[in-house]
């Protein structure tokens, strides 16, 4: 287990919204962001998961844009605005073979996985444009490179959010705006190890790889958290478009 790095009061004034934020990376994100000073408002679907103790709480959909609409609404009330904006609700089930994922759980993995930043940048994104600064982070996956039929609706949302982010970087850098995604592989965390399970029930085997990444472990949500702070800061002034690989090594880009 490693502790998030961060300086006290790094992120002091800043104003951040973490979707995703109640357990996991999410969680790990909102208490560094905390512990260096800034005010946080997080969200998921429902409160059945308890956020980190500092951060507001607000239950909204993301996948839907009445949802979105609902937290930017929300981020302006409580924060008054937005500095970071965190991207990290995500996710979707195994299926036996690319053929038999139905049309709905592509649209809902698309609307997850992609669509819902789509759709809070375009709230918020003007908000940082008007003050000449801010910094969005998309959180993908160090799969995204692979050929997974199991899980090919959630790499190709997640492929199809880093092209985007990156054309996001380039027509928002003369603003001020900084815009990089992280990418963690496999990671321990509450949503992974369901993941793995609902994969052993389709079929009916030990439902994941035993075998540890180059780096001899799995991801712990600090060290993916502890990615993100570094894009966030001022000491990442220098980086956007770019995608940063948190996997341990378990998928080499060329």
């Amino acid at each position: 287990m490693s502790a998030i790095e961060s300086n006290s009061g790094e992120f002091a004034g800043k104003r951040a919204l973490v979707t995703g934020g109640t357990r996991g990376i999410g969680a790990a994100v909102v208490r560094g962001l905390l512990d260096a000073g800034a005010e946080v408002l997080t969200t998921a679907r429902s409160a059945t998961g308890t956020a980190p103790e500092g951060a507001t709480f607000v239950a909204a959909d993301v996948r839907t844009q009445a949802g979105a609409q609902a937290l930017s609404t929300a981020a302006r009330e409580v924060l008054g605005g937005v500095d970071i904006l965190v991207h990290n609700a995500g996710g979707a089930a195994p299926y036996l073979g690319a053929l038999a994922i139905p049309d709905e759980v592509w649209q809902d993995a698309l609307d997850l996985n992609f669509l819902a930043a789509v759709r809070l940048d375009a709230l918020l994104a003007p908000g940082m444009r008007e003050r000449g600064s801010g910094m969005i982070v998309h959180i993908s996956s160090a799969a995204v490179p692979t050929v997974a039929p199991p899980f090919l609706h959630y790499t190709t949302a997640k492929a199809a959010l880093e092209n985007y982010s990156r054309g996001l970087a380039a027509e928002l850098a003369p603003f001020g705006i900084r815009v990089n995604t992280v990418s963690p592989g496999r990671t321990a965390t509450p949503g992974g190890e369901a993941t793995r399970e609902q994969w052993a029930r389709l079929t009916e085997g030990p439902g994941q790889d035993n075998t540890s990444p180059p780096l001899g472990r799995d991801g712990h949500p600090d060290d993916i958290a502890n990615a993100v702070l570094f894009v966030v800061s001022d000491r990442a002034s220098w980086l956007t478009g770019s995608s940063l690989v948190v996997d341990g090594g378990e998928f080499p880009r060329g």
